[in-house]
């Protein structure tokens, strides 16, 4: 019997590799000889340079500007000419005590220094993967880091974070890096809100990060002055289109607009890209059985999130799919409508939330020796 088992993270309990390799170990102890394997996942978001690396992508690490502006190690991944970069990594919000998280301040500084590394090693084609972010600067951040500055009346250059914008009067893109324009940018998220208005990044995501109702008024001023600037800056450059209300603008407290508008990134939906640089679909050809699934299996997970790309790739080869998660608030006729054929959850075994994230590897093993006794009895029955 041939099984993969392609799942996401178990969010601060364990990573896609952990949760698979728990899986794994409970399975092969009912089925010894089963030929399993374990392809680590991500939607685009935290999780997702993990799941390059295992793939066979070459680890890069180098020193950063921290969210706040502190230097912090950070890594991206290459394999020939294709990077992925994972924002969290260096402008994350899990990266920040929740008594240090400030939104007025933060910056996307760092996952534009990462960007620049990556094309001094060779890349023409990057992922970013935005998901996790601790700024709403707009990308401003980014894009100093490949040379972008910006002014004050005084033609002062301005402090990083989303809150100085508010005094932003003149953009210089004269020294932004020109190997942009030669570059490939694919954009992974699962997020469509425009970067303003009351779906914006300020307003959706700010509170989260920190900002207070005055702080969000503040940063959706910002952001307005930013955006009008940029777009009149690069329309002088002949830019064809305004990506202030495109669908991912909103991402990463306005990262998705940097990357859309100036970069001239492409948004497809992250496990779709996941799915391509792990080959997923060349591990899947041949399998028996498909187990996926993340720490909370719930409807915006069935809306095209780890799980539901895992399934949809294995349906297309007819075969069949088991979700594994910490917690689910799907009824079963849910899950099943979404096109699995089981759903196992470590809080029906665990006896509390604490104990189920402290010890998930323990029950994922116990989940993992249900699924493969189940499957052995039924390989015995038919014979």
């Amino acid at each position: 019997m041939r099984i993969v088992i392609a799942p996401d993270k178990f969010k601060g309990s364990l990573d896609a590799g952990g949760v698979g390799a728990a899986i794994a170990d409970g399975m092969r102890s009912c089925l010894p000889d089963a030929d399993i394997t374990v392809v680590p996942m991500a939607d685009g978001g935290e999780g997702t340079l993990e799941a390059a690396i295992a793939s066979g992508f070459m680890e890069h690490s180098l020193m950063v500007t921290g969210p706040l502006g502190a230097p912090l190690n950070a890594s991206f991944a290459v394999q020939d000419h294709f990077a992925v970069i994972e924002l969290a990594r260096a402008s994350g919000l899990e990266l920040l005590p929740p008594a240090h998280r400030n939104a007025l301040a933060a910056t996307s500084r760092g996952t534009g220094e990462l960007i620049v590394a990556a094309l001094d090693a060779g890349a023409t084609t990057i992922v970013l993967a935005i998901g996790g972010s601790a700024s709403t600067d707009g990308g401003a951040g980014m894009l100093a880091a490949l040379g972008a500055r910006f002014f004050d009346e005084a033609d002062h250059e301005l402090p990083d974070g989303g809150a100085a914008l508010a005094q932003l009067h003149r953009v210089d893109f004269s020294l932004l890096d020109p190997r942009i324009t030669t570059t490939r940018f694919l954009l992974a998220s699962d997020v469509d809100n425009p970067l303003l208005g009351p779906r914006g990044a300020a307003a959706v995501f700010g509170p989260q990060k920190g900002a207070s109702r005055t702080d969000i008024v503040l940063l959706e001023l910002a952001l307005t002055r930013f955006a009008a600037h940029v777009v009149k800056e690069s329309a002088l450059g002949g830019a064809a289109f305004d990506a202030t209300t495109s669908a991912g603008a909103g991402a990463a407290g306005g990262v998705g607009f940097a990357a859309l508008h100036v970069l001239g990134a492409t948004q497809r939906p992250g496990v779709d890209m996941v799915a391509e640089f792990t080959r997923l679909r060349a591990h899947l050809a041949g399998a028996d059985l498909v187990i996926t699934g993340e720490g909370s299996f719930d409807r915006q997970s069935i809306g095209g999130k780890t799980p539901v790309g895992v399934e949809r790739a294995a349906r297309s080869l007819q075969i069949p799919t088991i979700a594994v998660c910490g917690t689910t608030t799907l009824p079963e006729s849910d899950w099943r409508a979404a096109g699995f054929v089981g759903c196992y959850a470590v809080m029906d075994l665990a006896p509390n939330r604490a104990e189920s994230m402290q010890h998930a590897d323990r029950y994922l093993r116990e989940i993992g020796s249900d699924i493969a006794g189940r499957l052995r009895d039924e390989s015995q029955s038919r014979s």
